[in-house]
Order: C-alpha cells, then structure tokens, then sequence
C-alpha cells in the first residue's frame, strides 16, 4: 500500500498478514519491513501485522533534498497510521523505529495503544548534536551492492554484525533489502550514504521527553554490547515513561529482533494483548 508522507515522499506499507487488531512494526535504520517478517510471523495469531518503509529504505522513496531529519520519520510513521485508518494501533519498534513511535505519540497522543520497543534511539540532551558520528563513518563504508543476492547472503552471513542473525532473518532482509539494477547486480535499497544521514540526523526524540507519553511501554534490550550505546540508555528510558518497564536478555545484542524473533514476538504478544 502507498501512502503520501511529507516532502514529497512515496511510502510503501507492507501487509504482512494476520488477523486482529492492527499492528504496526517500525524498523530500525538501514533496515527494511522486509526483514522483520520472520518476526511477524509470531505474531499473526494476535494481532493483523503491517510494517512500513521509512523514507530513503525499501520501497519508499527518498525526499528530494536528501534530508532526513528524524522530524520526517516521525511523519513517516503517522502518514502510515492514517493510512491503516488512523489508529490507535498496537507497535513495536526497533532502533530509530522504537524512537519515532514515540514521537508520534508525543506529537499526537493516543496514536498507539502500547509499544514493545527493542533498544530505541531515545538519547540523553547533548547526544542529538551535530558532529563526528561513529555509526554514520561506518554506514558510508558498507559495500553498496553486490554481483546477486546469493554472494550478499554468503558475505553477511560469514562475519559479524550480520553473521549473527537467524539464518530466515537475515534472508529476509537480503531478499528485501536490495534493488534489482538494470545490470543484473543488485543494491542496497537504502544506500550507504543515506543510512548515513540517518544516523546523523537530528531532532530525536530525548529521554527528557519521555515524561509526556502515557502509553504502557516495554523497553527491550540486549546485555551484549558494551560501553554507551542504546542498550545502556534502555534502562534510563524505562524509567522516564510513567508506564514504562525495562526488559532485559542477556543473550542479544542491538540486532536481537533478527537473532531471536520468536522469544521477542512471543513476549512483545504477551505485552501488547494485555
């Protein structure tokens, strides 16, 4: 389904089935709807699963400015709640996902019922200030395509980050994740630099903001990334939601929507129909 975003952007929402009250996935930078069906799937029994493109990544298309400022991300995720017939609905989120839900709530409470969020980009004040970004340096040295989707598949799945993922996930997000070219190569749909821009965005959402939204939230979080990082902030975030609860495991990391789907949509089902 398309649907008018701000800036001229074209966004691609993906029905990814099930039957019940409608839930929206938002995913993470870089990444694509696409990726989380392996996580959708334990989820159908409950809930009719819809998961959008953000501007610049899978099938939406990117503004003409190039900017993407996470204030337009954030409108991304409402025009898809108007398109789904303006909510409330049911989320979860991951990584700048996890964040722009949030800030559609805070923009027009009431667009989510609840949210199951795994590591969101929700900063302490002073982390949303333009400058040298690690994340960014390294999304401009990723390789932009390769010669077919199988040699994509056997690099990523033979180092890490991507090299620990479930073995269906990161097929999902190879099939998914790329653009046939003309000369039978195919791409990364959201290019190097434009994951890049992401990251280097500004206007996230802060944890200071967080006291406003009075939407029931788990906030998710892997223990096996080390020093400052979203998963060291997930904890501080939990505690600024009124109706916040951190949730920890031990045995994921910033991917862990990839590396373990069934545990996270078995317990995101159990939250969200609560």
């Amino acid at each position: 389904m398309r649907a008018s975003s701000t800036d001229g952007v074209e966004l691609e929402v993906h029905d990814l089935g099930g039957d019940g009250p409608p839930l929206l996935i938002a995913h993470a930078t870089g990444m694509c709807a696409g990726a989380y069906l392996p996580l959708a799937a334990g989820l159908r029994s409950s809930f009719h699963v819809w998961a959008l493109d953000f501007r610049a990544h899978g099938r939406s298309s990117t503004p003409a400015d190039e900017d993407l400022a996470w204030p337009g991300m954030i409108d991304d995720v409402l025009t898809a709640v108007d398109a789904l017939g303006g909510g409330p609905v049911a989320a979860i989120g991951h990584s700048m996902g996890g964040a722009c839900l949030m800030g559609a709530e805070l923009r027009r409470p009431g667009t989510v019922t609840r949210a199951f969020l795994f590591e969101p980009i929700i900063v302490p004040p002073g982390f949303d200030r333009p400058g040298a970004n690690p994340m960014a340096d390294a999304a401009r040295r990723r390789r932009p395509g390769f010669p077919s989707r199988p040699e994509a598949l056997a690099r990523y799945a033979s180092r890490p980050p991507l090299g620990t993922w479930r073995a269906d996930a990161l097929h999902a997000y190879v099939e998914h994740g790329f653009t046939d070219q003309a000369d039978g190569t195919v791409a990364l749909s959201c290019t190097p630099e434009h994951e890049a821009r992401v990251f280097e965005g500004t206007g996230k959402p802060l944890i200071s903001d967080m006291g406003a939204v009075a939407t029931p939230v788990v906030v998710a979080y892997g223990a096996r990334d080390q020093g400052p990082s979203p998963a060291a902030f997930a904890p501080l975030v939990a505690d600024a939601l009124p109706h916040g609860e951190g949730r920890r495991y031990a045995h994921l990391d910033h991917f862990g929507p990839f590396q373990d789907p069934d545990t996270l949509s078995a317990d995101a089902v159990a939250f969200l129909a609560g």
